[in-house]
């Protein structure tokens, strides 16, 4: 006697539909078992900033209010401050009350911010935006993303995977197939996000090796990392502090606009955003030219003339961003809580930036 279950053409099609229907309705059904639990000056959380499933949730709930979404690398995470001291953070200080939403990704440099920006945050449309322009990554061809060893890319998943090629970016094909799936398939991107936030970034069958006695659905209902969360602890172990600014001077690389990787997906960014009838206003800098041997820091000031130039004639608003005094640097690009307040009150004497209605 056969236990076999027998499907006609039309049960196979209906049982076809019930799974892509259950496929597609588990990562929206999971938005209500894991709540964002939105705090003040919410920004995500350091070990979630791969996690561009949970990233994609946060630009859809800032998307709810009318609020600046600042859009930008680690200078606008806030890489050595706390959540409070961040850009954002002071500026809504300023105004008296939550009027910018932190939407920056720590290690986002153009290239990637493009690729988030374009595929996990398509719900910005319509709204003023903040966009931050660090010059840091064309110090170098290997910041640039031109070098032509393989190196370790931040955010590798948002970049090009085939075209263009990218000179320094070596993986499987499989792999590539898998980055440029996960942009469109949000069940996968929810697996991913599972994984990183509940299980320590492993697989389910490799955390369940390592907890062979643990349920794996408790785990689920642990609140993910907190957004007060810093950057990993330094060599010491202790809590992540800011550096002292190196007294030594250094003389980078810059790459020429015209051939840099890194400029082309800026203004690529610009253009996206200004296509979805954003506002956008780009802030350039700040940068510790005190490091800066006199011949770098003239080339720099060369790069920054041409950036602003270059948003002056497409008639985007924009701010140079003063230098700062040594003391307010943690290290080349990232302020510290004073450096931040005050770019802050800069932002706010700006009559362009006051235009946005902040």
């Amino acid at each position: 006697m056969s236990n076999a279950i027998r499907l006609a053409p039309r049960e196979w099609g209906a049982t076809l539909v019930a799974l892509l229907a259950v496929l597609w309705l588990t990562p929206i059904a999971w938005r209500w078992i894991e709540p964002l639990e939105r705090q003040p000056e919410h920004r995500i959380p350091y070990s979630l900033g791969n996690d561009y499933w949970m990233y994609q949730r946060l630009v859809h709930d800032a998307c709810q209010h009318e609020r600046l979404l600042a859009l930008g690398d680690s200078v606008v995470w806030g890489h050595w401050v706390s959540p409070a001291e961040t850009l954002s953070a002071h500026l809504n200080q300023l105004d008296g009350r939550e009027r910018v939403v932190n939407l920056g990704v720590d290690g986002a440099h153009p290239v990637a911010l493009a690729g988030l920006v374009e595929d996990y945050g398509r719900e910005i449309t319509g709204r003023p935006v903040l966009l931050h322009c660090n010059l840091l990554w064309i110090s170098s061809r290997d910041a640039d993303l031109q070098g032509d060893k393989e190196r370790s890319i931040n955010h590798a998943a948002l970049i090009p995977q085939f075209s263009p090629r990218i000179p320094c970016y070596y993986e499987s094909t499989a792999k590539k197939v898998g980055n440029v799936l996960r942009r469109h398939v949000s069940l996968l991107g929810w697996a991913d996000h599972l994984q990183t936030a509940h299980f320590a970034d492993k697989s389910l069958a490799r955390w369940a090796l390592k907890h062979p006695y643990q349920c794996p659905f408790r785990d689920l209902m642990v609140e993910a990392s907190s957004p007060d969360e810093r950057p990993a602890p330094g060599p010491s172990g202790g809590a992540v502090s800011a550096p002292a600014p190196r007294l030594g001077k250094s003389n980078f690389a810059w790459v020429p606009l015209e051939d840099s990787l890194q400029w082309r997906y800026f203004r690529r960014t610009v253009e996206v955003l200004r296509q979805r009838g954003n506002r956008v206003f780009v802030v350039i800098g700040p940068f510790n030219e005190h490091l800066l041997t006199e011949r770098s820091r003239q080339v720099y000031a060369d790069r920054k003339q041409a950036v602003a130039a270059w948003l002056a004639e497409q008639g985007v608003p924009h701010h140079v961003a003063i230098l700062l005094p040594v003391a307010e640097f943690a290290d080349a690009s990232h302020p510290i809580g004073a450096g931040y307040a005050r770019m802050a009150r800069e932002l706010r004497d700006n009559p362009s930036f006051r235009s946005l209605g902040f």
